[in-house]
């Protein structure tokens, strides 16, 4: 606001710093004009002015509580008046607030009153009273006054609850403070003392009372002592002691300390149990009685306990009892043998005891457990396969008597041994489930292979143990019946090549027949005691050039390395040209020799033939070898070194099967089967297809055709110059197949062969054969290199004959189907 500050109000909570107004000054002269502010001496300086523009700004905080206003002089003294804000919280006076109250205060009654004040004024300064916590007090207080006083229905007890502790909160009306609606509030606790009244009787502690009167208690002594208390905990009263009835003269009490004590000798005492009646007296400051209070008195005449529990035998005390029985008996079975009686002496509670057995638990068990002054001592089997005799062949125990309820807790001991007699409970048990032996297949009969065990723990005969064998692997073996040891059969003879391993079972039996079994597994260790063998001692290989030949022995011994062959050459005749694979037996040239002409000269005759000796050893210990004698002919594939052989592959296959010839019968009788199945399957074909064209002949009719142009079928064998086995191959000529369709002599001469040896001569086919019914031959004739030439034919004679016979159903076929050749 612009103007001179004749009346202007600020808030108290207006921020220092704050522009709060704005002095406009001007001079009639037109002079410039400064600004300044001043205030009274007894004034703080809460404001600054710009000189120059007249701006005023707040430079302390205001507090309306402390000072109203201020005054500053411009060209006039002005006053500034300082507005209220809620800036101070209630503070109560007079804490802390403290009250005593008697616990029979009335409800509703006014027990204090809290007082707090809040400097600022309007709804700021108002304040109202509540509790923190209404619902765990017995307490209330007025909102406006607060007067706190005992909630209506609610009760004060100084022996429940001695103090209180209320805690009042004040808060005031709520304002504006910088800008903000705020509320501030305080809080006092107020401590209730509770008074004590006397209200309460006298309240006897410890009960209830029991008391004894021993046999030997002198008259005068103290039998118990009866407490009793004020219940007014507060200010107690004095209290007074007294019997009222049941001593019958035989008992007094000391009126102050409660002390009860009998006044007659026990022996006199006619009754065992006194109920004595004891009343305490309150006796007020005043000394006239106040409250009373009673409680009953039980005092026991008991005999004194000077004789502990005692074990008696047939023949009076005894602390040692023996039985003898056999092992594992009837569950709930009565050791009878025992004559046990216990006996306590004394009377009443005295000679009431317990008995149990001390020792293994849960074999055994005692009857009766609980015991008034005598009883027959009875002990019963509870676990009988704890009875073992193989496990302990005596059992010992101690039965403890105790007494129960006395102080001395007197207690006696007797020792019972139970002598255990073995039965026949247990079965023979290997030591093993399984048992493994080795033994040499050479081993002589009646040699020991393994020994077997087994135990039965029972004595005695029971424990004896008769060994049997039993099995389809045990006809070679026997069993000592007592030992356990298993050896082969007198005449048994082994062999790991026929059976290598043996299993059968082993049974231990004792004399009532309780057995177990095992199973014995025996395995023969291989011996080398056999040679190794060739198929044939003395054996004729063909050895083409550059291809090996293989000699072959086989060992017969099980296993490894017995039966395992190497091959070595021992002897070479005329000259040593091979190498020998020492595992696998194959043989082959030196890589010195690459061609025939080599070998021509080391031969004596020029033939390329070899004898060899080979020898084939195991690899045992001892080590077995043998001989044999093998002559090998060398050959060339590709220059033919025979008379007649061609160059072809034929020429090579027959050669390789010289020492095979079923090999080769063989193949020729599969080509043979196949070209029968063609037939067929031609004919068949044809078949099918001339009976769609309906051409159906009743009869055949066979003619004679002309002659085809002359052939000749001639197949060429090796013929080896050599003895013995090589006579088996010689060049033999074909004679002529009456179905193959030559019908015209022919002659055709053979290849030239290098020399030596010359060339066989080869005898021309001859002879007319017949038009008979079509079939198919063939034979195996090697490639040969060069051929003479040969008249082309309609085909194969198989396909002649088809096609001759097709002519002939055509040519007929409106000739009389009965025509017949």
């Amino acid at each position: 606001t612009n103007g001179n500050m004749a009346l202007f109000s600020l808030p108290e909570d207006t921020p220092v710093g704050s522009h709060v107004y704005t002095l406009n000054g001007t001079d009639p002269e037109g002079d410039p004009v400064s600004y300044h502010i001043s205030f009274d001496p007894s004034a703080r300086s809460v404001f600054s002015v710009d000189p120059n523009f007249g701006n005023i700004t707040l430079i302390e905080e205001l507090d309306r509580e402390v000072w109203g206003g201020a005054k500053c002089t411009v060209a006039e003294k002005v006053v500034i008046l300082v507005t209220d804000a809620n800036d101070e919280a209630p503070r109560f006076t007079e804490e802390p607030y403290v009250v005593q109250v008697p616990e029979d205060t009335p409800a509703g009654s006014s027990i204090l009153k809290v007082h707090a004040v809040d400097k600022d004024t309007g709804s700021g300064g108002s304040v109202t009273y509540f509790l923190q916590n209404t619902h765990a007090t017995k307490f209330a207080v007025d909102r406006h006054s607060g007067v706190l006083r005992l909630q209506a229905g609610a009760t004060l007890d100084y022996e429940k609850a001695r103090a209180h502790f209320v805690t009042v909160v004040a808060k005031d009306g709520g304002g504006r403070l910088r800008g903000a609606d705020v509320v501030f509030s305080a809080t006092t606790t107020v401590t209730v003392n509770v008074e004590d009244v006397q209200d309460v009787a006298p309240v006897f502690v410890g009960t209830p009372y029991y008391g004894y009167v021993y046999e030997d208690t002198l008259p005068g002594s103290e039998v118990l002592t009866v407490v009793a208390i004020d219940g007014d905990r507060g200010r107690p009263n004095r209290l007074v002691y007294s019997l009222v009835n049941g001593s019958d003269g035989a008992f007094e009490i000391n009126e102050t300390s409660g002390v009860i004590f009998v006044t007659q000798s026990p022996a006199q005492l006619r009754r065992e149990v006194y109920e004595l009646h004891v009343q305490v007296t309150e006796v007020s400051l005043a000394g006239s009685p106040a409250a009373q209070a009673m409680v009953s008195v039980t005092v026991r005449i008991v005999d004194l306990n000077n004789h502990p529990p005692t074990f008696y035998g047939e023949n009076g005390p005894q602390n040692r009892f023996e039985l003898s029985m056999y092992e594992h008996p009837p569950q709930g079975e009565i050791l009878r043998g025992l004559k046990i009686t216990v006996n306590d002496s004394d009377q009443g509670a005295n000679a009431k005891f317990n008995l149990r057995l001390v020792g293994p638990g849960g074999i055994f068990r005692v009857v009766p457990q609980t015991v008034l002054n005598e009883a027959q001592v009875t002990i019963i089997v509870e676990n009988s396969a704890a009875i073992d005799f193989e496990k302990s062949k005596v059992l010992t125990f101690k039965l403890l008597a105790i007494e129960v309820n006395t102080p001395e807790k007197f207690s006696s001991t007797a020792d019972v041994v139970i002598q255990l007699l073995d039965t026949n409970d247990n079965v023979p048990k290997f030591t093993s489930h399984y048992y493994i032996a080795r033994i040499p297949e050479n081993a002589p009969g009646g040699s020991n292979v393994v020994a077997v065990t087994a135990v039965d723990p029972d004595t005695g005969p029971w424990g004896e143990v008769k060994y049997a064998i039993y099995g389809s692997g045990a006809d070679l073996f026997l069993i000592h019946p007592s030992t356990g040891i298993i050896y082969t059969q007198p005449w048994a003879s082994l062999d790991a090549e026929a059976t290598a391993r043996y299993n059968f079972y082993v049974k231990a039996e004792d004399m009532e027949g309780r057995s177990s079994l095992a199973e014995v597994f025996v395995t023969l260790l291989d011996v080398n005691d056999h040679y190794p063998q060739f198929g044939k001692n003395f054996q004729e290989k063909t050895m083409v050039l550059g291809t090996p030949v293989k000699i072959e022995a086989t060992d017969q011994d099980a296993e490894e390395p017995n039966n395992l062959v190497d091959y070595s050459i021992t002897h070479v005749e005329p000259v040593n040209v091979f190498d020998i694979d020492a595992h696998t037996g194959e043989i082959w040239l030196k890589n010195s020799i690459r061609s025939l002409d080599a070998l021509h000269n080391i031969t004596p005759n020029g033939d390329c033939t070899w004898s060899l000796e080979v020898q084939a050893k195991d690899r045992g210990s001892p080590s077995f070898s043998t001989t044999a004698l093998l002559k090998i002919d060398i050959t060339d594939t590709e220059v033919g070194t025979k008379p007649g052989l061609g160059r072809g592959p034929m020429a090579a296959f027959l050669m390789q099967t010289k020492d095979n010839p079923m090999k080769a019968v063989g193949v020729l009788a599969g080509i043979m089967a196949v070209i029968v199945a063609i037939t067929v399957l031609i004919s068949t074909a044809t078949f099918w297809r001339n009976k769609s064209n309906k051409v159906l002949p009743v009869r055949r009719v066979l003619r004679k055709r002309p002659s085809p142009a002359p052939r000749s079928v001639r197949i060429e064998w090796l013929k080896f110059r050599r003895t013995k086995t090589a006579a088996k191959f010689a060049l033999k000529e074909d004679a002529p197949n009456e179905n193959c369709n030559n019908n015209s002599l022919g002659s055709s001469l053979p290849p030239e062969a290098p020399a030596p040896p010359p060339p066989p001569s080869i005898a021309p086919s001859t002879g007319a054969a017949h038009w008979t019914v079509p079939t198919v031959s063939g034979s195996l004739t090697p490639q040969q290199p060069r051929r003479s030439p040969k008249p082309q034919a309609a085909g194969s004679p198989s396909q002649s004959a088809l096609v001759s016979e097709l002519r002939q159903k055509f040519e007929k076929k409106n000739i009389d189907k009965k025509t017949y050749f």
